[in-house]
């Protein structure tokens, strides 16, 4: 059985939220600890959106077009 390779906004968020965090923390060694402030801004909006199922990205993705998984 072969698996959905579909990107869906679940699955765009986790890689959006994941390069965000990467991209911040290698700046944040590599220009100023302030980068650091990004990597926990994208932390609490991920917090955030588990606690209110507010998600500013996902509003912006459904406009782009992506559709959300199914379960």
């Amino acid at each position: 059985m072969a698996k959905d390779r579909t990107m869906t906004i679940e699955k765009s968020i986790r890689a959006i939220a994941g390069t965000f965090i990467l991209l911040s923390l290698a700046l944040g060694y590599l220009q100023s600890p302030w980068w650091h402030l990004f990597t926990a801004f994208v932390g609490i909006n991920l917090l955030q959106s588990a606690i209110t199922g507010f998600c500013p990205m996902e509003i912006l993705l459904t406009k782009l077009g992506l559709k959300k998984g199914g379960a």
